[in-house]
Parts: structure tokens; sequence; C-alpha cells
């Protein structure tokens, strides 16, 4: 049988405090506190204790927040459809300190998936529900205008993130209120 035991622990970063969750296999959750969907896949009963995934999830942090590329990635074990899955294997591949657009991803999965179009709006939906946002780099997706839109942390800690990458942000903007986020 296997071990369903999933443990929580929170990390202090720059940006605020971080909750993250791992089971036997890997990293299942990294939530800023407050973000939209936060916490929404951990199972009742989860323990508030490290475990070694979360001890090498926290020394990745470590190393990110303090400006440099981490030269790993501790084991993860998102869940989600198939779709899901392809989209966030896609944003495991954007360089640190560099950002791609929603259309790019579109175009890169129908590719995989030999489709002649795949919609900008369902990369979007599974982008928004990456649950191990940082590590995969949901932040690094910018719409096609350069519009810094759609971070389920927010505005303010994605720009954040890539600023700490030391992303080139010129052209990049915030849409006004009233505009589609």
């Amino acid at each position: 049988m296997k071990d369903k035991t999933v443990y929580t622990c929170t990390y202090k970063s720059k940006l605020g405090d971080i909750l993250l969750a791992a089971d036997a296999i890997g990293l299942t959750g990294l939530w800023f506190e407050g973000q939209k969907y936060f916490a929404n896949t951990l199972p009742d009963g989860a323990i508030s204790q490290e475990s070694l995934i979360l001890t090498e999830a926290k020394r990745w942090l470590d190393i990110y927040f303090s400006g440099k590329e981490p030269d790993f990635i501790p084991p993860l074990h998102p869940t989600g459809s198939a779709f899901r899955q392809a989209v966030w294997q896609i944003l495991l591949q954007i360089p640190y300190g560099q950002t791609t657009t929603y259309g790019e991803i579109a175009k890169k999965l129908a590719k995989m998936q030999n489709a002649s179009h795949m919609s900008a709006q369902a990369v979007g939906g599974a982008v928004g529900h990456n649950e191990i946002s940082i590590i995969i780099p949901c932040h690094r997706v910018v719409g096609t205008s350069g519009s810094l839109i759609g971070y389920a942390g927010g505005i303010e800690k994605k720009i954040g993130l890539l600023k700490l990458e030391q992303t080139d942000m010129s052209g990049m903007f915030v849409p006004k209120k009233g505009t589609a986020l």
C-alpha cells in the first residue's frame, strides 16, 4: 500500500510566507499565503512536519531567493489532467530570467499533440491552476502584448519574482483595471 501522507511546512520568503506540501513522491503544492486557489489540493489530515522532500524544496527556495538560479529541481508530484500536466512540463522548460506567452505555449502544445490549434485561454487555465508555483515557473508567462496578467499569487508577486530573476521587463506592463486579468 502506498503512503498517502502529505506533509506541510511554511517557508518565509522575501515576498511573503509560502506553504509547502509534499507526499512520499514529491512536492505537491507551493502557495503564497492568501493566493487564489490557496492550498485547494491539500487533503484533510495533512501533517505539519518537515520531510526530506520539503527540506529539498526549502533549499531550492533559499538559493532562488538569494538571486541565483538553482541547479536542481526537488522531486515534484503535481496532480492534474493530462492537459495540465503537459502545460506544466512546458513551464519547466522556460529558462530562468526569461518569459514566454500563453500563445507560444499553446503553439508548442498543438505541435506536440499534432493539433492544428490549441486555445491560449485553455493554456491560461492550466497555468493558473499550477499548484507548485515558482518551481514550476508560471510567473514567467505573460500576455502576447507584454501584459503581466494571470498570476494566482498576485501581480505584485509576479513582478517581484521576475525582478529577482533580473528579467528584462521593458515592454511589460500591468493592465488597467477592467481589462481581462
